[in-house]
């Protein structure tokens, strides 16, 4: 783990789509990846009867339906301290072990940037 230097605006702006998500669906976590096309893809923790998934899995199966074939940054607006293990493995199963993730509180301070390797 590492702390994070300055942002540019555009890890700001997923940062800023996962809180709105978060906030919009009143969901624990939400999430935003941008692929390498400059595209993002939102979402919010899914919790069926049938179907659990994080909000970050979630943003990234979106990217991976729409046709996306690699990850610039992923971002979690979340109230853990870091990315769970499962979140990383599949930010690195699309976008490869050093795409960043993001993880900012729920004031969307950011909290730390890891590697998703």
């Amino acid at each position: 783990m590492s702390e994070a230097a300055p942002l540019d605006p555009e890890d700001r702006k997923i940062i800023t789509l996962a809180r709105s998500a978060r906030a919009r669906n009143g969901v624990p976590e939400g999430a935003a990846v941008r692929d390498e096309t400059g595209r993002t893809y939102v979402a919010g923790t899914v919790d069926l009867e049938s179907l659990q998934l994080s909000a970050l899995r979630t943003a990234v199966a979106m990217a991976v339906a729409s046709g996306a074939q690699s990850l610039e940054a992923a971002a979690v607006v979340t109230e853990a301290e870091t990315a769970s293990d499962e979140d990383r493995a599949a930010v690195r199963d699309l976008g490869g072990a050093g795409t960043p993730v993001l993880v900012a509180g729920p004031d969307g301070a950011l909290r730390v940037s890891v590697q998703a390797g």
